[in-house]
């Protein structure tokens, strides 16, 4: 679900205080994308290819590997399991959240959407 050694690789590139705030915007950006997607909105292929790579970037594997099938489908006129790729943020997020707080990657834990 979550590529814990990509997360620790990005937060000693980006540094304790850096990281914090980079996975306080993951979230709140994420949410905000996953928000659009289920109000139908007509930015869909912009906002899976967004999850992504944000998900790629923050180590979320199994987010970014629905959202990108949700985009390939997208972009061949399908539509995509968006119920199944909200709960794989909130499962991925709840896991990264207990991952990091265990791990010490983050001082306090950051608002959730």
């Amino acid at each position: 679900m979550l590529d814990w050694d990509r997360i620790s690789e990005l937060r000693e590139e980006i540094g304790v205080e850096d990281f914090a705030e980079v996975v306080a915007l993951f979230l709140e950006e994420t949410g905000e994308a996953l928000s659009r997607l289920a109000a139908g909105r007509p930015t869909l292929a912009a906002d899976l290819h967004f999850l992504k790579g944000a998900a790629l970037n923050l180590g979320f594997a199994d987010l970014a590997r629905m959202a990108a099938e949700g985009e390939a489908r997208a972009g061949q006129g399908g539509a995509p399991d968006l119920a199944s790729l909200a709960a794989c943020y909130r499962s991925s997020r709840d896991a990264f959240l207990r991952g990091a707080a265990a791990k010490g990657y983050l001082a306090a834990a950051p608002a959730v959407r």
